[in-house]
């Protein structure tokens, strides 16, 4: 069995991401509509019905808006932080008993045969988190809307094989942008996003850590652009060292479509 990812969207209008293991299928995230959603997965030979479950990073719109009337429509749990279940309270609809499943940060659990480790992000939500996966000798993770790049989130993400990683903005455009300055300072705070530059010091220090390819993922729309994203992080590398796509695997998931599956066994 192969422990697979694929990213469905990805950007400040809306995130979802599929990722299994055998017969274990999972969402994390869903912040785009649902109808979307299940078509994007239909489209991977993925039935909606079939997942195993979805779990939520945090409570902002952009990764929830989707997530009451895919559980409702496919009857699926929901995983949550216990604080993330409070801030959601009212947003997500009428969610089944059954289906409300909240873990506790820092604490792994398993889903089947994977193994999921919750860890804590630095942003302005009231419990966010990243996601590790684990299946045999492969792990998978995923760290987005992130102010910074603090040691506990990036000792979590360590020999990862492949890591879907916020590259949110660059910032000459943010500061040109009709932004308030409000906004402006929110997005560059150490509890907003990471700019193109500062992802790209977190991928060279975490090449150095084991992490074998990265998904640039989360990229806003009104203040970045893919191909500025990767080459910041492509210039990272190779001015340590590094050739991306030959040594380290490099790519932007888009945020209106569906992108590539990537297996961690196999890479890019």
């Amino acid at each position: 069995m192969a422990l697979k990812i694929c990213s469905l969207a990805s950007g400040s209008s809306g995130n979802a991401v599929y990722v299994e293991y055998g017969s274990v299928r999972l969402l994390v995230d869903a912040g785009v509509p649902a109808r979307r959603i299940a078509a994007e997965l239909c489209g991977i030979g993925v039935a909606p019905a079939s997942l195993s479950g979805v779990l939520v990073t945090h409570e902002h719109s952009d990764h929830i808006s989707g997530v009451g009337v895919i559980s409702r429509r496919f009857n699926l749990p929901v995983y949550a932080a216990g604080g993330t279940w409070q801030a959601m309270a009212g947003k997500l609809g009428a969610i089944a008993p059954r289906n409300a499943r909240a873990f506790e940060p820092g604490q792994d659990f398993y889903i089947g045969d994977m193994n999921i480790m919750p860890f804590r992000t630095p942003h302005d939500a009231v419990d966010p988190v990243g996601f590790s996966f684990s299946a045999g000798r492969y792990k998978l993770s995923i760290a987005t809307d992130i102010g910074y790049a603090s040691k506990s989130w990036m000792r979590e993400v360590e020999f990862s094989d492949i890591l879907l990683i916020e590259s949110n903005h660059d910032l000459g455009m943010l500061e040109a942008s009709r932004y308030p300055a409000a906004l402006k300072q929110r997005i560059r705070g150490r509890r907003g996003h990471l700019s193109n530059d500062e992802a790209a010091a977190a991928i060279v220090k975490l090449c150095e850590r084991g992490v074998r390819g990265f998904i640039l993922g989360h990229l806003s729309g009104e203040n970045n652009d893919p191909s500025l994203a990767y080459e910041s992080a492509a210039a990272a590398l190779r001015g340590a060292g590094a050739v991306p796509g030959a040594d380290i695997g490099l790519a932007v998931a888009s945020r209106s479509c569906r992108g590539a599956m990537f297996s961690a066994e196999s890479g890019f």
